[in-house]
């Protein structure tokens, strides 16, 4: 399970958000789930999180977002659990050394995962992680479309994504294992992310990581592209 992975890390995060918007800056989470799994003397452990995330005063759910994943504001009050709660779930999580985290599409969450503990003075336990996005290593096995749904589709995957953020981090670790049995090289695509060379990369770079142009139709795998 993993093994090209797990021959560096004693714990593979699998994380997954829902937001307000697309702006890290300006949107905020509101559903933050996570699947820690680790090994320890050959014996296999996880660990779940799944929290809804209150919204800040003045702020309002887009109609849109609710469509999409089927939260309310309703949902967020009465069971969505405070940000400074959320922050130290999450860190808690994250505290042990070698340990990988990892998203479909992982830019996008790591962007609202810094803004995000930044304001509670723990975006450095960030610092001491190192990242894999899994949608930069499912360009390089699939042609387009791209979407966490096609990649399900394709593999054949049992969890299907339905943009609530528990089932999108369990699809996304299926697809992880998936893609190993196919070729267990993702181990190259620690800290590379790939990026559309027509729009470049979205939001804030992450000085731990490489990025790299990553066209539709690769024909080698991105990690050719650098010198390891």
């Amino acid at each position: 399970m993993l093994n090209s992975l797990f021959s560096h890390f004693d714990s593979i995060i699998v994380l997954d958000t829902e937001t307000t918007g697309l702006d890290y800056r300006t949107d905020e989470i509101i559903e933050l789930a996570a699947l820690k799994v680790s090994v320890k003397d050959g014996d296999v452990s996880s660990q779940e999180l799944d929290l809804l995330v209150r919204l800040s005063d003045g702020k309002t759910l887009p109609r849109n977002i609710t469509q999409l994943t089927g939260i309310s504001e309703e949902m967020l009050l009465q069971n969505g659990a405070s940000k400074a709660d959320v922050c130290e779930q999450f860190s808690d999580m994250i505290m042990e050394s070698k340990t990988l985290l990892a998203a479909y599409n992982a830019q996008f969450d790591l962007c609202f995962l810094y803004s995000f503990l930044a304001k509670f003075g723990a975006s450095s336990l960030l610092k001491q992680l190192k990242f894999l996005d899994a949608l930069t290593i499912y360009k390089d096995r699939r042609e387009y479309p791209h979407k966490l749904s096609d990649a399900v589709s394709a593999y054949s995957l049992k969890t299907q994504n339905t943009h609530r953020a528990i089932d999108d981090v369990k699809a996304s670790f299926e697809l992880l294992q998936a893609m190993e049995k196919e070729s267990a090289d993702l181990d190259r695509y620690i800290n590379l992310f790939g990026y559309n060379p027509k729009y470049g990369v979205s939001g804030q770079k992450i000085s731990s990581i490489t990025y790299v142009a990553q066209s539709y139709y690769e024909k080698d795998k991105l990690y050719k592209k650098i010198h390891v």
